[in-house]
């Protein structure tokens, strides 16, 4: 660090250092030193907190330096015998080079599509440095689904090599809300990374998602925001295994006349694709064309890693975790602003992993370690936590739990909380038993049809046995009830969500934060002084693995 960056930090760092202290009672929060980390980590100055630019540097500094003043200990990466404050994270990074050239191509014309418009596609990510598709078939595969346990089967053998595949968000349930699905819960089946991994495993040359609000969760200006900047990946072996070479969206005004113009009717396709019958459908005399460069390297980006060893069993952890990460610096909104800050989603949750390591440190030796895990590229895929999960500092069959805070509520108080999905363990259960405790009910996912399960860094822990959960602000609020905290969330999604405009607010009470943390921290502390191994529910998808991780090491 230069003298410079040294100089830079001592300005921006007004939560200095103090004696440390062992409190006699449980810990409070401070709303004060909440909110300066959230207004310090959102600021323009952090540039969007993109990974692998000046704002991650920055986002680096700022909080070790923060780790370091609460008094939590180093816990990443080993060097010479000692533990550093990062974990170092290879990513394969990939960026268009100007602007692509998208075409549609039919009988009697062409139609050029706009980047960004009707359609936004990403970054080649299976290794290519140019795209060059001319005059590829286009075929509608449903909501590209192969689930043998269900019967279920989109493809039906059709051939996708050097075609390019069109599918819907979500599962086949979602519109109905019934069917071998979970209803409008979404099951990993209608994720997006899912449908590229499944087209990439059939040999299609791309594949085009159809958006609509209401399925996606979101508007097409996350998907915009999301999609057409900077893409990263875990290093891979083989990225052609599960990237197909064109990866995008594309409006649902654009599929209605793409299958209007092949004689068929959108609405009625996407009915019958609801159902085992379905077949994949080729769209007649219509093709696609694309050609752009890629940019291609291989960058290092960090996870943060703070811990407290533990006085008796200090090779068993207990993880608190959050992405430090947003979308950094794109396209502008219309006003111009193109720093995506990023306060809300993650500077909430990377400053309760600040106050949380300060409370620990405070109190008297946890008998396990607890480790504050602060990781990068949750915006690209979850690939901070991914690369964690897959190499970890602490072996995963000795972590007892994680618990994962992402987008954390900075204004009032709610009278209950959530988590996303709604899968079922002993975890979930002691949270909700602590939870009551405190006065707080629990509210299951009020949205399972946007599968947050899936989409937050505890599910890279989950899928491997761990058990997990990100914790979810609630939407009863104390002031102003459901109807309020829908509003609220309602207005946050819309307006905010990977916008520029998601900043820091002099309004902001970060009275709901200091009312959930102590929450949060009971269930933490609870298990870092037991020899409590949570476990999965006996009909989990996720039981067998940590049953057999607990066997072999027990």
């Amino acid at each position: 660090m230069g003298a410079r960056m040294k100089s830079w930090i001592a300005a921006v760092v007004s939560l200095s250092a103090c004696p440390l202290v062992f409190a006699a009672g449980p810990p409070t929060f401070d709303a004060h030193r909440l909110s300066a980390e959230v207004k310090t980590l959102s600021s323009d100055a952090f540039e969007g907190r993109g990974p692998a630019t000046p704002g991650e540097t920055r986002t680096v500094a700022y909080v070790v330096e923060q780790m370091k003043a609460a008094g939590v200990q180093p816990g990443g990466d080993l060097k010479d015998g000692k533990r550093g404050w990062t974990q170092a994270v290879p990513l394969a990074r990939a960026e268009i080079k100007g602007a692509p050239k998208l075409t549609l191509n039919f009988v009697d014309r062409s139609q050029v599509l706009t980047q960004g418009n009707e359609i936004a596609v990403r970054a080649a990510m299976d290794g290519s440095k140019s795209v060059a598709i001319k005059s590829a078939p286009l075929v509608f595969v449903g909501y590209g689904v192969s689930a043998p346990e269900r019967h279920w089967d989109d493809f039906k053998g059709v051939d996708l090599h050097g075609k390019i595949a069109i599918a819907l968000i979500n599962d086949p349930d979602f519109e109905t809300g019934k069917g071998d699905f979970g209803g409008k819960a979404m099951t990993y089946y209608g994720r997006w990374t899912y449908k590229y991994e499944e087209a990439a495993k059939r040999g299609a040359v791309g594949l085009l998602i159809v958006h609509e609000t209401a399925p996606a969760s979101y508007g097409w200006a996350i998907v915009k925001n999301s999609n057409t900047n900077t893409m990263f990946d875990i290093v891979r072996d083989n990225p052609a295994s599960v990237h197909p070479q064109l990866e995008g969206w594309i409006q649902h005004d654009l599929a209605v006349d793409l299958f209007q113009r092949a004689g068929l009717d959108f609405e009625v396709q996407k009915r019958v694709a609801q159902t085992r019958e379905f077949k994949p459908v080729v769209l007649k005399d219509e093709t696609f064309s694309a050609a752009y460069a890629v940019d291609t390297s291989v960058i290092t980006s960090h996870n943060i890693v703070g811990r407290i060893e533990g006085s008796k069993r200090p090779d068993e952890t207990v993880i608190y975790s959050a992405h430090w990460d947003h979308l950094g610096v794109g396209a502008p909104d219309a006003k111009g602003d193109t720093i995506y800050n990023g306060a809300v989603d993650n500077a909430t949750g990377t400053a309760a992993l600040i106050e949380l390591g300060r409370a620990f440190a405070h109190q008297l030796k946890p008998e396990r370690s607890v480790v504050f895990l602060n990781v990068t590229a949750e915006e690209k895929g979850l690939l901070g936590s991914e690369y964690y999960a897959s190499k970890p500092l602490y072996p995963l069959a000795k972590t007892v739990a994680v618990i994962n805070m992402d987008a954390l509520n900075p204004k009032d108080p709610a009278r209950n909380f959530t988590t996303s999905g709604s899968a079922k363990s002993d975890l979930l259960d002691e949270l909700i038993k602590d939870g009551n405790a405190f006065g707080l009910a629990y509210t299951t996912d009020p949205h399972p049809e946007a599968g947050h399960f899936f989409r937050s860094d505890h599910f890279s822990f989950a899928k491997r046995g761990v058990p997990a959960f990100s914790f979810g602000s609630g939407n009863d609020l104390v002031n102003g009830g459901l109807v309020a905290g829908e509003a609220a969330q309602k207005e946050y999604v819309t307006t905010h969500y990977h916008q520029p405009s998601d900043e820091w607010q002099a309004s902001w009470t970060f009275a709901g934060m200091t009312h959930d943390l102590p929450l949060l921290y009971k269930l933490g502390s609870d298990l870092a002084n037991s020899k409590r191994w949570p476990d999965w529910a006996k009909d989990s998808e996720f039981r067998a693995t940590r049953d057999a991780d607990r066997k072999a090491h027990p």
